[in-house]
């Protein structure tokens, strides 16, 4: 790790030059400069010194950075084809997040199967068609521009009675799919 290029980073960030990271550590200038030029290293002592002048510590200067994935494309996506089904999974690895984002395309008279009664949560948003949600006892329809939500304590399932494929965003909480 290049400890003078970070603190660098860090002193820079803070809008101060060299001379007044130096006063506020009781360093010179020049010692600042070798650092950050990685000319010298810093005793524990001092390099604590320096950190506690730019708002950190040792160990958040020190944690591992990840480069945490964001945005994710049709590449990244995660397809199954099961009984006049499409389930794309659009973010990968999603059951160790809190919620659980599926794309579903329904054919017209296919259903998912009956998913009996768990905890969470379960919200939808109907791209294209119409969908029947089975909830319990009662359905609810629900349309191109409308979306669903309920608590998952009862069994619940949904069907395409419609004449064309119906297309939904689906999310459960805790992942589900």
């Amino acid at each position: 790790m290049e400890i003078g290029n970070k603190i660098k980073g860090l002193r820079q960030q803070l809008n101060l030059s060299q001379a007044e990271l130096a006063d506020r550590c009781e360093l010179t200038k020049g010692y600042i400069s070798q650092l950050e030029n990685d000319l010298t290293s810093p005793s524990i002592s001092t390099l604590c010194d320096i950190l506690s002048a730019l708002g950190t510590d040792l160990s958040e200067f020190f944690k591992k950075e990840v480069d945490e994935k964001v945005v994710f494309g049709g590449e990244d996506f995660i397809e199954k084809q099961d009984d006049g089904m499409l389930w794309k999974w659009i973010i990968p690895n999603a059951q160790k997040n809190i919620m659980e984002p599926v794309l579903v395309e329904l054919l017209a008279g296919a259903s998912t199967s009956v998913d009996f009664p768990h905890e969470g949560e379960e919200f939808g948003y109907v791209l294209e068609g119409k969908i029947c949600i089975t909830l319990g006892k009662n359905k609810y329809v629900c349309k191109k521009g409308e979306t669903f939500y309920y608590i998952a304590d009862k069994s619940h399932s949904i069907v395409n009675n419609g004449k064309n494929a119906a297309k939904f965003l689906w999310i459960s909480t805790p992942p589900n799919f």
